[in-house]
């Protein structure tokens, strides 16, 4: 049966203890005395799973954010080489608004 990275960490310990068993991994060879926290990447490894979720930008245009990102880092960068500070406050603050632009429409 496949599984995914999401199901086995809403597992129980005994329920990846019970998957671990009918594996014949090197990662999986202590099921029996591991924690959760070591037993989970073991799984993903003896099962060739990713070790971790992806997540996906949904309802806006990632790609066009993250070039607005770097031309504002290149104006920052512009900014500091000029060493004028009044300029920086605002192109920081575009930067850090459009970051959590990207996080809050990241599912």
């Amino acid at each position: 049966m496949a599984h995914s990275y999401e199901e086995l960490s809403k597992m129980t310990v005994l329920q990846l203890r019970e998957i671990a068993k009918g594996l014949e991994h090197e990662a999986v060879r202590a099921y029996s005395t591991m924690h959760k926290e070591k037993l989970l990447p073991a799984l993903c490894v003896a099962l060739g799973i990713e070790a971790h979720e992806h997540h996906h930008v949904v309802g806006i245009n990632k790609t066009a954010i993250k070039q607005q990102i770097r031309e504002m880092k290149a104006r920052r960068d512009e900014i500091l080489a000029k060493k004028s500070k009044d300029e920086l406050k605002p192109v920081l603050r575009k930067i850090h608004d459009l970051k959590r632009e990207l996080r809050k429409h990241t599912v």
